[in-house]
């Protein structure tokens, strides 16, 4: 159970959200383009999120998959690490340089960065 709640919290959750010089994506297309041909990596996590909703990878290795889709300006996902559900949640997404920030809660939560490569 400690391995689960540390996987979540590197994965999404991480502290509160801080947004300073961090830019809002507000479109499906804008995160599209952004995440095209890349990988979102962070120490222990590589994920790729396709254009057709899918989101594949490994964390602390184990398989990461799940579905994504845009929603009034929200990244609303369903991840799986392994077979345990780490649930749906709606967040927003921001970026600064090569850091793309996942705020949870529609924006209101934790935050986790993750880099383009």
């Amino acid at each position: 159970m400690q391995r689960m709640i540390a996987l979540a919290s590197a994965l999404f959750l991480t502290t509160p959200a801080l947004a300073e010089s961090f830019k809002p994506v507000t479109s499906r297309d804008s995160f599209v383009s952004l995440m095209q041909n890349r990988e979102l990596t962070r120490f222990g996590i590589n994920l790729i999120v396709t254009p057709d909703g899918k989101i594949d990878g490994r964390a602390f290795g184990r398989d990461v998959s799940g579905a994504w889709r845009w929603q009034s300006g929200y990244f609303c996902r369903d991840l799986y690490w392994g077979s345990k559900s780490l649930g749906p949640n709606c967040q927003a997404v921001k970026v600064q340089g090569q850091t793309v920030r996942f705020i949870s809660d529609q924006g209101t939560g934790e935050y986790a960065d993750l880099t383009l490569r």
